[in-house]
């Protein structure tokens, strides 16, 4: 009988790979039968991630690349097309806020800077957009893959301090849906494009606003797990599962959906 969430042989790329949620998504899919492509910005993460992969006995390649950089991923796809043949799978992991897009506690919104809140938003929201023109057209050509946009819990409701990066990420959610009619409507319903939307995680970027130096939760972490059903902060792994389910046979009939990975956040009003 066959496994409905099997991904085993297919190509997916990970963009920010070299990240802490890319890696953790692509040693997934590598240890579950992926070929996987890493792609980063920064050249000593993608050699890093590739060497870990490789390490696991995967088939790995990894590319330096920039996601706002259209041209570049072009010359990428080419490269990869011309070694693996098609593209399955894209994961858009690249992202994240900056510490200059981040308001503190004493800034109100006018104190932020132009210069930061466009950084931010073009990273976000430009660098999943690009990504799936330029390796979504493959799949388009080819009429199937998968691919799987970052949303966030700041896209449900008004979280403050963080205003370029919760535009950014309402702005996904309604790319999700709209890329999602485009290829499903003009190139099939075997190219799918949904997105997941993480709750809370305690990572390098948001290190310093929910955890004191002491180790001890900041009130900003009593909040949020205060609205959190599990009343704890999610591991990195446990996005994994989701991801699989998204690009495997198992969710064929979903696509344009985004789906909440947040312990119960985005259903609790907290009374």
């Amino acid at each position: 009988m066959k496994n409905l969430f099997d991904i085993e042989g297919k190509v997916a790329i990970v963009t920010g790979g070299g990240g802490v949620l890319g890696g953790s998504i692509s040693k997934h899919l590598v240890q579950n039968g992926c070929k996987v492509v890493v792609l980063d910005i920064r050249e000593e993460n993608v050699l890093n991630r590739v060497a870990e992969l490789k390490q696991l006995g995967g088939d790995v390649l990894g590319f330096v690349s920039n996601v706002l950089d259209v041209n570049e991923m072009r010359s990428t796809r080419d490269k990869i097309l011309a070694e693996w043949g098609r593209i399955d799978i894209l994961i858009n992991a690249a992202g994240g806020n900056l510490p200059g897009a981040t308001l503190t506690e004493q800034q109100t919104v006018f104190d932020m800077k132009i210069e930061d809140f466009e950084r931010v938003t073009s990273l976000n929201m430009n660098g999943t957009v690009y990504p799936c023109l330029v390796f979504g057209e493959s799949m388009a050509q080819q009429g199937s893959g998968s691919i799987i946009n970052i949303s966030s819990m700041t896209t449900l409701s008004a979280i403050s301090r963080v205003l370029g990066y919760s535009v950014a990420k309402s702005g996904i959610d309604i790319f999700t849906k709209w890329m999602a009619m485009e290829l499903g409507t003009k190139f099939g319903e075997k190219v799918r494009v949904n997105a997941i939307a993480p709750g809370f995680f305690i990572g390098d970027q948001n290190r310093k606003i929910l955890i004191n130096e002491d180790g001890s939760y900041t009130e900003r972490s009593k909040k949020v797990l205060a609205r959190t059903i599990m009343n704890r902060f999610g591991d990195i792994t446990e996005l994994n599962g989701t991801v699989q389910f998204l690009c495997s046979d198992a969710a064929s009939f979903i696509t344009g959906t985004i789906i909440p990975v947040d312990g119960g956040f985005s259903a609790f009003s907290g009374v």
